[in-house]
């Protein structure tokens, strides 16, 4: 007998399941036939919530962006953890460290998915900037940093970041320590901060153990 479940939940099945093969056996190498049968469902059923394996894929990003965008505003708002801490926690929260996430990763950084690399990079971006933003505020209002633009500091902060920064970038050693060292800087010049401010806090962002 066939078991009939809500909306929500086959869906969230079919992604809980989709994300498991692709991380056992790779995203090319797993079908939608796998996916079926390893679900036990109709392609109907399947085609009703995704109408292709792309489509799954978008799915699953759309649930690591959510979860990474959740882990970002809970450090963002608590304002209990003084504010260079929270900059430099929220940021190791955005990054995709997961079998999934790499895996997701792998994928889009394929030349033939340059478009949803872009897409996924936005949709990030677009997700985590205010709780950034609400971190640079506060650090205004208690004198830390000063800015008429926080906005657009964190747009550029986070847009060269996550471009010169990309894990798929293998810098020489003294190539990567120059570069950290002068977006540090330029962060601390763009929030009018004394040389060496956001040294500590930033640096672990880097090179995290």
């Amino acid at each position: 007998m066939r078991v009939v479940k809500e909306g929500k939940e086959r869906r969230k099945e079919i992604l809980d399941v989709s994300e498991r093969l692709f991380c056992r056996n790779g995203y090319d190498s797993t079908s939608t036939n796998d996916i079926l049968s390893e679900i036990g469902i109709a392609r109907g059923t399947l085609y009703y919530h995704f109408r292709s394996k792309e489509e799954i894929l978008d799915g699953i990003i759309e649930r690591i962006i959510s979860s990474i965008e959740r882990k970002v505003a809970a450090i963002a708002l608590d304002e209990e953890i003084p504010v260079l801490e929270r900059f430099t926690k929220a940021v190791l929260n955005a990054n995709v460290d997961t079998d999934v996430g790499d895996m997701v990763l792998e994928q889009v950084h394929k030349p033939q998915n340059a478009l949803m690399h872009q897409k996924m990079e936005q949709s990030l971006l677009s997700a985590i900037t205010p709780y950034f933003v609400k971190i640079i505020k506060d650090g205004i209002s208690q004198g830390i940093m000063k800015s008429d633009y926080p906005e657009e500091v964190v747009e550029m902060t986070l847009s060269y970041a996550n471009t010169a920064f990309d894990d798929t970038i293998d810098y020489p050693e003294e190539v990567k320590l120059r570069k950290v060292l002068g977006f540090i800087r330029n962060a601390e010049l763009m929030l009018q901060m004394e040389p060496g401010s956001l040294l500590e806090a930033m640096m672990p962002m880097f090179y995290r153990r």
